[in-house]
């Protein structure tokens, strides 16, 4: 019969290994972590074979004493903690005291370090159960950790690790990581004796682009949001640069980074409405909260953290970045068109403005949107004509009409799917169809959420032919429909009439329209449909009242689009997520065509 008796210590420390070191990029984020909170100013990595042959990390931090650094290599022996109330705020990277006690268990390491009170430095080796006393050594000040063949006492563990290639990307995304959260520190990262990342010390942002790129940097929309004691700050990408994985998301939790379901969710449901398909978000972001208010002692990996008022903190996310995602990096703000000067073409002679000049626009507006024109739209639309008068006697009011105007002014259209126009950098190219699909779902969503969606009365209704459960949906679910702004009668088992349907889809194929309602009604059920389904029925309902393709648009609808598209939240993409314009500069025209070579 087995009895109970206490396990070596060693073998202690390699099971503890087990969960705190899984490969060597595990090994490599506990050391970084540690000389971050040393207070590390550069921090220099040497890899070799992926981390499994060397990993050695050297930092000019605060160092290590000397009748310390057999303590520093003792399991649950830390400088971080030392109360149950400390463990509540925590504010360093580690706190718990088992990595460098778990990393000696399963590899050769020596421990190097002087702090800068001493004459020289001081080093300890371990090997296995074989522990030296401290040795003088040379180090100018902080540390040196140089952790040799992982798993060399372990060979049924080596054999799971992976190959060089594999083992060197993930310490290198676990030092991106690191250095992502600390930009005001130098890195510098060495594979096989050759350089792979020199980092300098700046400011978030230049950390960002230099570990991320310009791709990311310059297709990202800044984030700063301040609510009591939470700040959210850093940088999401916008839909169109959406990824095929999650390999460009990073969240930091007081500089932590993290993988929390929660963050996960509420960072999801802000780009619902305009991801395309299975698409993935891109983001850096810092998120400063009261210690007090995480725990971040939920995982070994520290990776997983609890966060005490959830769902707040949910809601703060989603909003902040839901915010940047409707209006990212505009140059022109609804309230700035409000400010804008409205001159009118005069008849010569007169200065009397001409009377067609705002019905004509708003007539087309009514045609494209199935509303009267907004008051914010009509200096806009004003503008056009006097932007389109070569002789203008205004034409500084021109150039400001154009210099507020990101989109331009149109100059035609493309195969009746695209518009071109013209702005003060260079050629903008609309999707009209996938523009005017978006800017129906707002307005649509406005609609719903204030509980005035406008109606249009059919002059003539329109019948179609339906089975017995389409019938049954209409008489079942009337009150569900009339806040969709159908007005659906059953004329007959198997005929229904459509006598009203939101103003903004009077120009749709009704019968399909309402079909499809009918439809995805019986599907999801009416509570489905104005609750977790509501956006998907928007969608198909501004699908249904978009412009469709080869339609031809006058200048003036043209313009009309474009000076909607400027003030209507997220119409830089379409409801699937795709963008719905491009610019081209002169530039990049120039060097096209050659011009200046």
């Amino acid at each position: 019969m087995a009895t109970i008796k206490p396990l070596p210590e060693l073998l202690i420390n390699q099971i503890a290994a087990g969960e705190v070191v899984e490969r060597p990029a595990s090994a490599l984020k506990e050391i970084l972590e540690n000389s971050v909170d040393a207070g590390a100013k550069k921090i220099a990595v040497q890899l070799q074979q992926g981390g499994v042959k060397q990993i050695r990390v050297t930092d000019d931090g605060t160092g290590i004493a000397k009748d310390e650094l057999l303590l520093a290599l003792t399991r649950h022996s830390t400088s971080k903690i030392s109360t149950l109330e400390d463990l509540h705020r925590i504010t360093s990277l580690g706190f718990r005291g088992e990595a460098l006690a778990s990393i000696a268990a399963v590899s050769r390491l020596t421990l190097i370090s002087r702090r800068v009170e001493q004459d020289h430095a001081w080093q300890i080796q371990v090997e296995g159960k074989s522990i030296s006393q401290p040795e003088p050594s040379s180090l100018t000040m902080g540390t040196t950790l140089d952790v040799n063949d992982l798993y060399f006492n372990i060979p049924a563990r080596r054999k799971f690790l992976k190959t060089e290639a594999t083992e060197f990307a993930h310490c290198d995304e676990i030092f991106k990581r690191i250095a992502l959260a600390q930009s005001g520190i130098e890195f510098v990262l060495q594979h096989n004796g050759k350089v792979r990342r020199q980092l300098r010390a700046g400011n978030s942002s230049q950390r960002i682009l230099s570990v991320l790129g310009e791709e990311f940097s310059q297709t990202a929309a800044r984030v700063d949001e301040q609510s009591a004691d939470i700040h959210l700050h850093g940088m999401v990408a916008l839909p169109a640069y959406a990824r095929s994985s999650r390999d460009t998301q990073y969240f930091f939790v007081n500089n932590r980074y993290v993988s929390d379901k929660l963050v996960a969710h509420a960072l999801r449901e802000a780009y619902r409405d305009v991801l395309h398909l299975d698409r993935h978000p891109a983001f850096v972001l810092f998120l400063e909260i009261n210690p007090e208010s995480v725990d971040v002692n939920v995982h070994p990996t520290k990776t997983e953290v609890r966060f005490r008022e959830s769902r707040a903190l949910h809601q703060f996310i989603f909003h902040a970045i839901n915010k940047v995602l409707a209006s990212p990096n505009r140059e022109m703000k609804a309230d700035a068109v409000e400010q804008m000067p409205r001159p009118l073409p005069a008849y010569p002679g007169t200065g009397h403005a001409q009377p067609h000049a705002v019905a004509q626009p708003a007539s087309f507006y009514r045609t494209l949107f199935g509303t009267e024109i907004p008051s914010r739209l009509t200096a806009p639309i004003n503008m056009i004509s006097v932007a389109q008068v070569e002789e203008s006697d205004q034409p500084n009011v021109a150039e400001e009409a154009k210099d507020i105007h990101p989109l331009g002014f149109a100059l035609g259209q493309l195969h009746g799917i695209y518009i071109l126009a013209q702005n003060t950098r260079g050629l903008v190219v609309v999707d009209m169809h996938a523009a005017h699909e978006r800017m129906m779902y707002e307005k649509l969503k406005q609609a719903l959420d204030l509980q005035a969606m406008p109606l249009q009365p059919l002059l003539i209704p329109v019948t179609f032919h339906a089975d017995s459960l389409e019938v049954a949906v209409v008489e079942e679910n009337q009150t569900t429909l009339d806040q969709l702004g159908f007005e659906i009668a059953v004329l007959s088992p198997t005929t229904l009439a459509v006598r009203a349907v939101p103003a903004t889809l009077q120009h749709a194929d009704i019968a399909q329209l309402a079909c499809d309602i009918l439809r995805e009604i019986r599907e999801y059920g009416a509570s489905q449909i104005l609750t977790a389904k509501r956006n998907e029925i928007l969608a198909t309902m501004a699908c249904h009242g978009a412009i469709r393709a080869n339609r031809k648009l006058t200048i003036e609808e043209m313009n009309a689009l474009l000076r909607e598209m400027e003030v209507t939240e997220r119409a830089d993409q379409c409801n699937h997520g795709r963008p719905t314009w491009f610019e081209i500069s002169l530039a990049d025209l120039d060097k096209l065509f050659m011009r200046g070579k």
